[in-house]
C-alpha cells in the first residue's frame, strides 16, 4: 500500500479547466480601473470617459492579435456562454428573418452544454439540430461532418477544445468543409486560446466565443468574434442602448475587459514557455499514476489534446471516493452535477465510456501557476487514495460474502 503523503499547507489546484487565477500581472492592471480611472467607456464627451474608452479599445486590439482577428471583429460579453448564445441564437434568427429557408444546425455531442442548449432551444422556432457524434478518441471525423452537410444546412458549430478531455479538433479542416458547403461556422474558443495558437482570419471561422476567466483572465467577461468580410449578420439577444455595434447592449466593464485584454496579451507571449513546462508537468504526473496505478487509462486522443489536460479513469475507485479521501486536491469528477443529482458525463459517454467507468474518472487540469511540488502531491495523494479505496473494496467483497 502506497504512503500517505504529507498535507500541504494550502490546497493544491489542479482544476484549470473549470477556471484559472487571475494573473497577478493582470490584477495590477486592472485596479485603476476600479478607482482612479472610473469612467464610463461609453461617456465620450469628456476625459474620464475618453481614458476608459481608449482603455477598452487597447484590451478589444489586445484580444484581437491573440486570436487572429480584426479589433473590429471583437464583441464584448459577460463570457463565453453569452458569446455562444449571440452567435448561434443570432445567426439563425437573423437568415429565418432574411427568409433563408435552411432551419439546420450541427454541432457535436461532446460540445460544452451552451452550446447544446442553444441549439436545441431553436428547436421551438423551427429550427433542425443536428448532433454528431465522435470518435472514441474524441475528435469529429471529417467525413461525418461532410456527410451531414449533404443536407444544406445553416450553421454548424464545433469547439475548438473539449472542456472534460482537452482534445483539440481540427477547426481550420471542419471550417473549410463547412464553408465548401455554404454553411456558417462557429467555434468555442473557451478552453483554446492561450494553449494552442489560434488565426480565425486563417481559419476561415465565421464566428467564435472566448472567456476571460479561462486564461488568467477575470470571471464575468469575454468575447465573440464576428467576422466582417464577408459580413456575418447577427439578430441580438436583448435590446438597449446599442453598444458592441448593436449586438451586445450594456455599459462595458472598464476594469474587467481591461484585465482581459491584459491577459489575452500575457497569452500569446507566454504561449510556447507555457506549453512546454505544463507539458513536462503533465507527463510527469502521467508517467507516476501509469507506475503506482496499473490499469489506469486515458480519455480521449493521446496526441490531439492540450498540454494540461488529464483525463483519466481508475481501474476501480470511483472519483468520488478518491476526492473524498484528498480533499486537498482540487481536480474534478468525469460527471456532470445536473440538478440535485450527480449523472455520467455525457462527454465521457459520448466516447463510448460506461456509466460505471465515467464515475471512475477525473479530470486534472494543469496551469500556468501549477508547481512540481502540486505535482508531486497530486501523483502520490492520488496513489494513496486509490490503494485506500480499492483496499476498502476488497475487504467490503470480503465481508459480502
Amino acid at each position: 500500500m502506497t504512503d500517505a503523503p504529507s498535507r500541504p499547507n494550502q490546497p493544491v489546484y489542479l482544476d484549470n479547466q473549470a477556471t484559472t487565477r487571475c494573473d497577478p500581472r493582470v490584477v495590477q492592471v486592472m485596479l485603476p480601473y476600479f478607482s482612479e480611472e472610473y469612467g464610463n467607456p461609453h461617456s465620450a464627451e469628456h476625459i474620464m470617459g475618453q481614458r476608459a474608452e481608449a482603455a477598452v479599445e487597447n484590451a478589444r486590439a489586445q484580444v484581437a492579435a491573440t486570436i487572429g482577428a480584426d479589433a473590429r471583429e471583437v464583441i464584448f460579453t459577460s463570457g463565453a456562454t453569452e458569446a455562444n448564445n449571440i452567435a448561434i441564437k443570432g445567426a439563425a434568427r437573423f437568415a429565418a428573418s432574411m427568409g433563408d429557408p435552411r432551419r439546420r444546425i450541427l454541432t457535436v455531442a461532446t460540445e460544452h452544454k451552451c452550446v447544446l442548449e442553444s441549439v436545441a432551444d431553436l428547436t421551438a422556432e423551427g429550427f433542425e439540430p443536428v448532433v454528431l457524434s465522435v470518435r472514441p478518441d474524441g475528435l469529429l471525423d471529417p467525413e461525418t461532418l461532410r456527410e451531414a452537410l449533404a443536407i444544406p444546412t445553416l450553421l454548424v458549430s464545433v469547439m475548438a477544445v473539449n472542456n472534460e478531455t482537452g482534445v483539440i479538433q481540427d477547426i481550420a479542416g471542419l471550417a473549410a468543409i463547412a464553408k465548401a458547403a455554404g454553411a456558417l461556422f462557429h467555434t468555442d474558443l473557451a478552453q483554446a486560446v492561450g494553449k494552442i495558437g489560434i488565426d480565425l482570419t486563417a481559419w476561415k471561422v465565421d464566428l467564435a466565443s472566448v472567456s476571460g476567466h479561462k486564461l488568467y483572465g477575470p470571471k464575468g467577461v469575454g468575447a465573440l468574434f464576428v467576422r466582417r468580410r464577408p459580413r456575418v449578420r447577427l439578430t441580438p439577444l436583448f435590446s438597449g442602448g446599442g453598444q458592441e455595434r448593436g449586438l451586445r447592449s450594456g455599459t462595458l466593464p472598464a476594469p474587467l475587459i481591461v484585465g482581459f485584454g491584459e491577459a489575452c496579451r500575457l497569452a500569446s507571449a507566454d504561449l510556447t514557455a507555457d506549453a512546454e513546462r505544463i507539458a513536462v508537468l503533465r507527463g510527469g504526473l502521467w508517467d507516476r499514476l501509469q507506475r503506482d496505478i496499473p490499469g489506469i487509462h486515458l480519455n480521449g486522443s493521446d496526441q490531439a489534446r492540450i498540454a494540461g489536460n488529464l483525463n483519466v479513469t481508475f481501474p476501480r475507485a470511483t472519483a468520488f471516493d478518491l476526492m473524498r479521501a484528498v480533499p486537498d486536491l482540487c481536480v474534478s469528477t468525469g460527471s456532470a452535477c445536473s440538478s440535485a443529482e450527480m449523472e455520467p458525463s455525457y462527454v465521457l459517454r459520448a466516447l463510448g465510456l460506461s456509466d460505471r467507468q465515467a464515475a471512475r474518472t477525473l479530470r486534472i487540469g494543469i496551469g500556468r501557476f501549477t508547481s512540481a511540488a502540486d505535482i508531486d502531491y497530486a501523483a502520490a495523494a492520488l496513489a494513496a487514495a486509490n490503494a485506500a479505496c480499492e483496499a476498502a473494496d476488497f475487504e467490503n467483497s470480503a465481508r459480502d460474502t
